[in-house]
Parts: structure tokens; C-alpha cells; sequence
């Protein structure tokens, strides 16, 4: 299969673990026979440096001419810490999001059995941990009509009944392949938007009656995910709180450094780490890779390539079974490897085996 391929490094960690990403899927692709073009490009605070837009239209083209999308990470502590900025890198990826229609964010939860005592939770409770949080992805607070001046502020959440419907046809796609349930997540006892959502969930679910549904408001799925993570299946629900319930999932596997996640809609599909580009880190050799790895067995399961994902995630598996680990997983007194260690070790992986 042949792929054009957009990658974009963005800020911080970003560039190094993208080059552990691409070895990756370059020697998967030289593996199985597909031949692969990769065509880099700007965003984030990098491209706020460079051309002032965080999303320039020159990587918006790159973008919508590839196939897919390896995105890494954006952020800066400069703007974070400037609160008169008119310009942020964030904005740069829900530019992104917007306009390449990518309404589903797909975010698999699943615990390494090696890793679970890295987890902040019990090991009889995240044991076995599986499931999937798909997040609308371009609708509610995040892109309604703001304000704000120095004496009030507001932030308007809307919602369409066609934004709802497509994304719970992702959510039940994803249930059909796996164990059958959904939790429709709202908080339907306080918010108009929330009562839209339940209404058209419950029409879904009769069009669905071989998979189990149920709806919760956010804060019982806040608390039930951490007290019985092993309950979810796949998880649906609205922008904001998807994004706060799959920072909070992320916690349960020990590290965000081990998420992948896809975003799908209109156009590219795009795969990026859950983690941020965390600055502090930038140069320093110890950021995990495996996450932005992991990216690339999602995107070749997109494209229904399981043997080529497959490999990759059985080469994550050993290199932590085998100790291969960044400083934040390995255990004392073993020694620690850096980014572009475990990045090496994973691709050699795939390569002889």
C-alpha cells in the first residue's frame, strides 16, 4: 500500500518522539511491502515563531493532501504564562480539528499488566482495565460564541442533533467489535444540551438492542472510572467533559506517556500522544515514546492493516517486559534508557521478528 503521510513534530518533546514514530513505521512499512512518503510541516508555537499562525494554511494543504496525520504535541510555557496573548499553539490544534472535520476522538484505555503497579490505583482495580473514550470533537463550548471583558464572560455550548447522531454511530461501531456496552456520559439533570444528547442516545440505542446502553452524569462516570475502571466498554460523551474524562482515564495505565489516540471525521484522519509537548523535558533524551508509537498501530488499524499493528503493539509489549523503559516506568535500580533507547530497541523489534 503506498501512503503520503503528513507529520507534524510541533513543540517540546514533540520532535523526539516523532522520530522514534517514523523509524517505527518505516521499518513496519519496509516490513510488509508499503511504500511510504512523509511530508513534514509547521504548528503549534514553532509555526507561531516562524509564519504567526499556529495552523498555517500551507500545513492545513499538507494535511488535507495526506492520507493521515502524525501529530505530536503543542504547547509553549511562553504563551501559558502570558494571558494577554491573542495567539496560543493550542489554538493550532482545534484549527486543525475544525477544519478537517475530525468530530470523533477515539482514545483506547488499556493497562500493561508489567505496568500496573504504576498505576495510582489499587491493582485489583485497574487489572484488566479496557476500554475506549470517543469524544465529540468539534462541537459544544470549545467553538460556541465566546465573550469577555473585565467585568463578565461567557462560553456558549450548542449542539445539533446531526453532531450527536454521527458520533454515537462511532461509539456504537466500536461497541459492535468489542464487548457490546455503552455509557453514554452527559450531565442531562442540569443542561439543555445534555437532555438533547440523552434524548437522541436513547432513539440510538433502540436501533441498537444487541448492545447494552447506559447513561450516567459526568461526575458518577468521574468517580466510577476510578472506582471500577474494569466496568467501561466504550465511553461517549461531549467535548468538555471528554476532555477531562480521558485526561483522568490516562492517569489509570501509570503514565500518559503509553496513550495513543485518533481523530476522525470529514477529511485526514489524525493520530497524536494524549500527552502535552512537555517543554521541560525538551532535549533532554528521557521522554517516552512508546505513546506516539503507539499512534502508528492506530493508524495502520485504520486503514484495516492488524498484522502491521499488531507487530507494533507485541514490540511495546516486550520492550517493557524487557526493562526497555524511559526514567518515569522503570523500576529502581534498573537502568534507564532515553527516548531514542526504547525507540531503537522497538524498531529493531519489528524488524527480526
Amino acid at each position: 500500500m503506498k501512503f503520503d503521510i503528513a507529520v507534524l513534530p510541533g513543540d517540546g518533546i514533540g520532535p523526539e518522539i516523532m522520530r522514534q514514530g517514523i523509524d517505527v513505521m518505516t521499518a513496519v512499512s519496509r516490513r510488509f511491502g508499503h511504500d511510504v512518503t512523509y511530508h513534514y510541516a509547521i504548528c503549534g508555537a514553532d509555526a507561531i515563531d516562524k509564519v504567526g499562525h499556529p495552523f498555517p494554511e500551507e500545513t492545513f494543504q499538507t494535511c488535507l493532501n495526506a492520507d493521515a496525520v502524525l501529530f505530536a504535541a503543542v504547547g509553549d510555557p511562553r504563551f501559558d504564562n502570558d494571558p494577554t496573548a491573542k495567539v496560543r499553539p493550542e489554538q493550532g490544534l482545534l484549527d486543525m480539528r475544525k477544519r478537517l472535520g475530525l468530530y470523533a476522538n477515539i482514545r483506547p484505555i488499556q493497562t500493561f499488566p508489567g505496568l500496573v503497579h504504576k498505576s495510582p490505583l489499587k491493582d485489583e482495580l485497574v487489572s484488566g482495565a479496557d476500554f475506549v473514550c470517543i469524544r465529540e470533537l468539534t462541537g459544544g463550548m470549545y467553538f460556541g460564541e465566546k465573550y469577555q471583558d473585565d467585568e463578565r464572560a461567557y462560553d456558549t455550548c450548542i449542539y445539533s442533533r446531526h453532531e450527536v447522531e454521527r458520533i454515537l454511530d462511532v461509539a456504537y461501531a466500536y461497541a459492535a467489535q468489542r464487548r457490546h456496552h455503552v455509557t453514554v456520559v452527559d450531565k442531562a439533570n442540569i443542561l439543555a444540551t445534555s437532555r438533547l444528547w440523552r434524548q437522541i442516545a436513547k432513539e440510538a440505542a433502540s436501533r441498537h438492542p444487541d448492545i447494552t446502553t447506559d447513561f450516567m452524569f459526568v461526575d458518577n462516570a468521574s468517580m466510577r472510572m476510578i472506582q471500577e475502571p474494569t466496568f467501561f466498554d466504550v465511553i461517549v460523551t461531549e467535548n468538555t467533559f471528554g476532555d477531562i474524562l480521558t485526561d483522568e482515564a490516562s492517569c489509570i495505565t501509570g503514565s500518559m506517556g503509553l496513550l495513543p489516540s485518533a481523530s476522525t471525521g470529514l477529511h485526514t484522519p489524525v493520530f497524536e500522544p494524549v500527552h502535552g509537548s512537555w517543554p521541560q523535558a525538551k532535549g533532554k533524551g528521557i521522554a517516552n515514546p512508546i505513546a506516539q508509537i503507539l499512534c502508528v498501530a492506530m493508524l495502520f488499524e485504520h486503514f484495516a492493516l492488524n498484522r502491521e499493528a499488531a507487530l507494533i503493539r507485541q514490540a511495546v509489549t516486550a520492550s517493557l517486559d524487557a526493562n526497555i523503559r524511559t526514567p518515569e516506568l522503570q523500576p529502581k535500580g534498573l537502568p534507564h534508557y532515553g527516548t531514542a533507547d526504547v525507540g531503537r530497541w522497538i524498531t529493531d523489534y519489528v524488524t527480526n521478528n
